[in-house]
């Protein structure tokens, strides 16, 4: 794929994707739901209105240029970048679309490794621009760029990545992500939480904190999934499976109180695994929600990042004075005014 495609036509892509918030992760990797496919294992997410935007224009013929946003900016001839770079992720899917010539722009609505899928929505959101320049209307075709994306960053990850994040950012909206061994090929099942009036109160039920450490999700998972290879905490990873389960069907009935429950009690069993899930700022905006009457999770795979609260309206207006006086103590720290994303991957 040459840059005469964009010069020829005058033009650039520019397209977007939300980042996400989720509860029982790392289900989604097939390490888990393939031994675990009995208990029909499931993930939840919520896209957030923290877009990933991403421009496609051309450039030096026989390079690519990768620009992003708290990244130093790189340069390489196609196909000759080394996909451990920081960047690495976008050279590999520039590289798996034979692209030469072109110059990739990322600006993310997220902080940094915040733990809230921006890399994922990267890519997608890149994808999707590279499928445009090919003709192929990247709106038809959301679930095959959630494959495409995530293959390609698994293939240079160098550890097991789960798809979640990038369905989230494919997709948009409030969704449970059924994990099904039977169907190698498409192994999820999507099924949609909430009507427009329930998507409107849940996004005044949530709050988001970024807890100014950011957040490195290979070293925790990377610890999941060798202790599971090695039969340890398998007993709490059915728990986590219940736990997943009971929420879902808690918020699909609208009962946030025992959403926040199971939340909970998904954190507490993470925290048994790896205690180092919730850093100290982490630890104190779990209790002060739990005080609240409120759930909290760390975002992703935690280790630093952001965590998110669940509750009613009333109990989440209650913790947001609570979560500012406890973020007011570490000058990187902030909340995150975000709403709930419907859109999933667009071409703007």
């Amino acid at each position: 794929m040459q840059n005469s495609t964009l010069i020829a036509e005058n033009r650039s892509i520019q397209s977007s994707a939300p980042c996400r918030l989720d509860m029982a992760g790392t289900l989604d990797l097939s390490t888990f739901f393939y031994p675990l496919g009995s208990m029909e294992p499931c993930t939840f997410n919520l896209a957030l209105d923290l877009r990933t935007r991403v421009r496609l224009s051309a450039y030096e013929q026989g390079r690519v240029k990768v620009v992003s946003r708290g990244f130093e900016s790189a340069v390489f001839e196609s196909g000759r970048a080394p996909f451990n770079h920081p960047l690495g992720l976008m050279f590999a899917i520039a590289a798996a679309f034979n692209a030469s010539g072109v110059m990739i722009e990322i600006d993310s609505g997220s902080p940094p490794r915040a733990g809230l899928g921006g890399s994922s929505a990267a890519a997608v959101a890149l994808v999707a621009a590279f499928y445009d320049l090919l003709g192929i209307v990247p709106e038809k075709h959301r679930s095959r760029i959630a494959l495409h994306a995530h293959g390609i960053e698994q293939s240079v990850a160098g550890v097991p990545c789960g798809l979640q994040d990038h369905l989230a950012a494919a997709f948009g909206g409030v969704n449970c992500w059924r994990w099904q061994s039977s169907n190698p090929l498409q192994p999820f099942e999507r099924v949609e939480i909430g009507g427009s009036l329930k998507i409107a109160e849940l996004g005044e039920s949530i709050l988001v904190a970024y807890c100014g450490v950011p957040h490195e999700s290979r070293d925790i998972n990377g610890k999941w999934v060798k202790h599971f290879i090695e039969a340890k905490d398998r007993n709490l990873w059915k728990q986590i499976v219940k736990a997943g389960h009971r929420f879902v069907s808690c918020l699909s009935e609208g009962d946030l109180e025992g959403a926040g429950y199971w939340m909970n009690m998904e954190t507490d069993l993470r925290c048994r695994m790896t205690p180092e899930v919730l850093e100290s700022i982490g630890y104190r905006l779990v209790q002060s929600a739990r005080d609240a009457g409120c759930g909290a999770r760390f975002t992703g795979a935690g280790g630093g990042g952001c965590l998110w609260a669940l509750g009613t309206r009333l109990d989440i207006k209650n913790l947001r004075a609570g979560w500012l006086e406890i973020l007011r103590q570490r000058p990187e720290t902030s909340l995150l005014e975000a709403g709930i994303d419907q859109q999933g991957v667009l071409l703007s």
